[in-house]
């Protein structure tokens, strides 16, 4: 990509953030900031060191707390702008210090001499989730859409596993050669990577009704060892944020219905 695109990975990694949060640079002379990340003053220090005095703005995939913090501190050393939106409702994993100086809607474009970036709204992880498209590079910065190495959590209520595989299914209207990923490395063969999230929820989606026709009358917390069984017990906490998206999922096809936190199959 003609040395447009510099990754900088935060070093906070863990058990949602894999090796730690990917900030990207995008051009040379007029770089625009795509998630600085959390405030960790020696991960600021380095980005702005290798912005080298030319980062002209600062863009935001969504604004959960391993993502956006950072841009507040950045954009007050710096004087420069920040682009993003908020989300739809309230969320626990909001950062609450991130108010965008520019709202950025799906189709916006942020152009300048060396690169132009379309806006992708696509909403399923977070309400407010972007991703970023490099046109002429032909590369997406993805966020948390889709990520390197593992499935994506999708937690209700601003998270909805509607919204994301719809969202999955809408970046195929695109000429994507690459994935820059909000964590882990950069992928090729994007649409192959699409079908194959895309098989996984709903595989895992069958796997949800199997269970409540075997086992019914359960609640999720019940529900969750069978439909998981192929995951580590220590990972259930995040398993039962998925299994909340795809049962309400399946509430709102009429395949599922859920009465005093019950559920069986309809």
């Amino acid at each position: 990509m003609d040395n447009l695109l510099k990754k900088i990975t935060a070093p906070n990694g863990g058990i949602f953030t894999g090796q730690g949060t990917n900030t990207y640079l995008i051009g040379k002379e007029d770089q625009t900031l795509v998630d600085p990340g959390p405030n960790i003053s020696e991960h600021i220090d380095e980005i702005i060191h290798q912005g080298e005095g030319k980062i002209r703005r600062i863009l935001v995939t969504h604004t959960h707390k391993d993502h956006s913090p950072a841009a507040l501190p950045i954009s007050k050393k710096l004087g420069i702008p920040m682009f993003g939106r908020l989300v739809d409702g309230d969320s626990e994993w909001e950062d609450e210090t991130f108010l965008p100086d520019v709202v950025l809607g799906h189709e916006d474009i942020v152009e300048t001499n060396e690169y132009e970036i379309e806006v992708i709204h696509t909403p399923g992880h977070a309400s407010n989730h972007l991703c970023f498209f490099l046109r002429n590079q032909k590369c997406l910065l993805t966020g948390d859409h889709i990520m390197d190495g593992s499935t994506v959590v999708i937690a209700p209520p601003d998270g909805s596993m509607r919204a994301y595989l719809d969202s999955l299914e809408l970046l195929k209207n695109y000429d994507i050669e690459k994935f820059a990923p909000g964590h882990g490395n950069f992928m090729d063969d994007p649409m192959k990577t699409i079908d194959s999230i895309s098989r996984h929820r709903m595989t895992r989606e069958r796997k949800v009704l199997r269970n409540i026709e075997t086992h019914p009358n359960l609640t999720l917390d019940e529900l969750l060892p069978y439909v998981y069984s192929d995951v580590p017990e220590q990972l259930f906490p995040i398993a039962k944020m998925s299994l909340m998206a795809h049962l309400i999922k399946l509430v709102e096809d009429n395949r599922v219905k859920c009465i005093e936190n019950i559920y069986s199959l309809i």
